[in-house]
């Protein structure tokens, strides 16, 4: 049957600005370094209001890490130092990897209504994967498979292998799984991880239970009053579930179902020196990252 894995901390995501003016959630980010190798960060940006987000992420550079941005509604523009530009729209994926370096530019734009949703998600490289070759992987809503289980639960298959079914992201260092799973209300959920994986899920619409003990008193829950008798174990929108490790999470939909992300990654396990859109092993190679970026050298 496998070990269940338990949840070990719920994080609610907190409101921040960031870029020259986007309002948005951040579920997770620096202050949570290393507990969620290989994973650094995960945005949550869904407005209707343009001015909370149409100023947007203006050139700046990456080097050392990845940026997966995953869009609902609306689309960002994007352009980069290499010369590629283009749009991910609803439903697209743009799997960035920095590696040795590479400038660009982000730009939200809303759909008709002035509607914007998606995520980014920031992973790690490894120290011997930092300064490889920056590249794309740019992937259409249609181009992502969508399969359906016995119980109706639906799971589109961004990154990762399910029941030979395979995503259209590969070849990624850190073995991820990067998937947007729907389960039906009232229903449950299995499904296999590997153990020793990091695993989270971020839940997007509705509620559900990830603790199969459904015992709210049996782990951390941060941004929320932590001693509420009321709060229930049920979790909902706008939050996410770190687990412990095991071979599989069970998920319990409530009564409206519930939509969540999830990721999972093989953990790197290496010193982390980071400062904003650089991600390195050490202070020295942050350094000599910035002295690239004044020098004109940055990009290699």
């Amino acid at each position: 049957m496998g070990s269940i894995r338990k949840v070990r901390k719920i994080l609610k995501s907190m409101p921040t600005i960031e870029g020259a003016g986007v309002h948005l959630k951040r579920a997770f980010g620096f202050n949570h370094v290393p507990q969620l190798d290989p994973f650094l960060l995960l945005d949550d940006f869904h407005s209707d209001d343009p001015k909370n987000y149409i100023m947007g992420f203006p050139w700046h550079p990456h080097r050392g890490m990845e940026t997966i941005t995953y869009v609902l509604q609306g689309n960002v523009e994007h352009g980069d130092s290499m010369g590629n530009k283009g749009a991910t729209g609803p439903g697209d994926v743009q799997w960035m990897t920095a590696g040795s370096g590479i400038i660009h530019q982000e730009m939200p734009k809303g759909d008709s209504n002035g509607n914007l949703w998606g995520f980014q998600l920031w992973a790690n490289l490894p120290a011997s994967r930092k300064m490889m070759d920056p590249r794309y992987q740019e992937v259409k809503s249609s181009q992502i498979p969508e399969i359906t289980t016995d119980n109706g639960t639906r799971i589109k298959i961004i990154c990762g292998k399910i029941n030979g079914v395979q995503g259209p992201v590969k070849d990624i260092v850190t073995d991820p799984e990067y998937l947007d799973i729907t389960v039906t209300a009232k229903t449950t959920f299995e499904y296999p991880t590997k153990p020793g994986y990091t695993v989270i899920a971020y839940v997007i619409e509705g509620d559900g239970h990830f603790d199969p003990e459904n015992d709210q008193y049996s782990y951390e829950v941060d941004g929320a009053k932590y001693f509420d008798l009321e709060a229930g174990s049920s979790t909902g929108k706008e939050n996410l579930v770190m687990f412990d490790d095991g071979e599989k999470i069970v998920v319990n939909a409530g009564e409206n179902g519930v939509r969540f992300l999830l990721m999972t990654g093989k953990p790197i396990g290496e010193p982390v020196a980071w400062y904003g859109p650089v991600v390195m092993n050490t202070q020295e190679e942050l350094q000599q990252a910035f002295e690239d970026y004044r020098n004109g050298t940055f990009v290699k």
